[in-house]
């Protein structure tokens, strides 16, 4: 009787994690909001450029690179939360069945190790993106720096290349 009892209260446990998705989901909305605010306020920028309402300084260029990518490195960590809160629903709450009628590969995770190697993949995006972003912003002085960035180039394509290739298998 006690042991049916811990049984059932330990099985059902497994529900708290029903906070963990429910509040996963909402940040990778509210990151989706954030990011779109952001290349909104990157298409007001270039109007008011081209309208000629921010001066001849303005470095338009810079500051639309700027926000779409910061905004791509948000987006991608929506997409993070988003996976996670499908994993977790999927591997501790019970199966979607409705993502099987648009046979959705993307978001289809049976194991914990599946959950954790598509997260580590969009980690990895996001990551090369804030990469790019500080990229852009690093003032090139000397051939040192270009041959640095050259070899980091070199370092993510390799990263990207073997991370690819892992995923054929």
């Amino acid at each position: 009787m006690l042991h049916n009892f811990f049984e059932k209260l330990l099985w059902n446990s497994r529900l708290f994690i029903i906070f963990a998705v429910l509040l996963s989901m909402v940040g990778s909305i509210l990151l989706f909001l954030v990011a779109s605010m952001d290349i909104l306020k990157a298409v007001g920028a270039t109007y008011k450029y081209y309208m000629g309402l921010l001066g001849e300084g303005a470095d338009i260029h810079n500051v639309l690179l700027n926000s779409i990518i910061m905004a791509i490195d948000l987006y991608l960590i929506a997409v993070v939360l988003l996976i996670f809160a499908f994993g977790l629903y999927e591997l501790f709450i019970a199966k979607i069945e409705i993502k099987d009628e648009h046979s959705s590969k993307v978001l289809e995770i049976h194991t914990l190790d599946q959950l954790k190697d598509k997260l580590a993949k969009v980690i990895v995006m996001a990551l090369i993106v804030a990469f790019f972003s500080k990229v852009l912003n690093m003032g090139m002085k000397n051939s040192l720096d270009m041959l640095y960035f050259a070899i980091s180039i070199l370092g993510l394509s390799l990263g990207l290349y073997f991370l690819h290739k892992d995923s054929k298998h």
